[in-house]
C-alpha cells in the first residue's frame, strides 16, 4: 500500500427539519458519540469540523440550507468500511430515513488525495457532480465500485 495517497470521502444528505428541531433530535443526541468513534478508528485521518470543533452541521453544500454534508479523510476503503459498517455508525443508518430525505442522484463519493491534503466543500461538490455526471471513475468513485490507490 502506498502511502503516498488517503482516501477522502464525502457523504450529503438532504434533512427534514432544522437541526436543532425535534425532528432531528435522534439524530443530533447520538452525533458526537458517533463522530467519536470515528476519531478514534483505525484508519481515520481527519473528519471536517466546524470552528468549535465538534461536528459539521454547520455546513452546506451545493448552496441550498437542506443539504447537509460530512466529509472524512481515510487510510483505506477498508477502514473507512469497517466505520461505516460498526455497530455504532450502522444503527445511525438503519435510522436515516428519520432524519434524511431520499436523493435520487449520487449522494456520496470517494476520490484519493495526497497524504496531507484536506479536501475542501467546493472540491466535495466537484467530486459529486463529476460522478452524477459521468459515472465511476478515477476522479469520484464509490465503495461499489473503487479505484486503485495512485502509484
Amino acid at each position: 500500500m502506498s502511502a503516498g495517497y488517503e482516501l477522502a470521502q464525502v457523504n450529503i444528505g438532504r434533512i427534514l427539519a432544522p437541526f436543532d428541531s425535534e425532528v432531528m433530535q435522534g439524530f443530533t443526541s447520538k452525533l458526537q458519540e458517533v463522530n467519536a468513534v470515528a476519531d478514534h478508528a483505525e484508519g481515520f485521518v481527519w473528519r471536517l469540523i466546524d470552528e468549535q470543533g465538534s461536528d459539521a452541521t454547520a455546513f452546506r453544500v451545493f448552496d441550498d440550507e437542506w443539504l447537509a454534508v460530512n466529509m472524512s479523510v481515510w487510510t483505506s476503503p477498508e477502514a473507512l468500511n469497517a466505520y461505516v459498517y460498526g455497530p455504532e455508525h450502522r444503527a445511525m443508518l438503519k435510522r436515516r430515513r428519520e432524519w434524511f430525505a431520499h436523493l435520487t442522484e449520487a449522494y456520496s463519493a470517494m476520490w484519493w488525495v495526497p497524504a496531507g491534503h484536506r479536501p475542501t466543500l467546493p472540491e466535495a461538490e466537484k467530486r459529486l457532480t463529476i460522478l452524477r455526471e459521468k459515472g465511476p471513475t478515477a476522479e469520484a468513485f464509490t465503495m461499489k465500485e473503487l479505484f486503485p490507490r495512485p502509484e
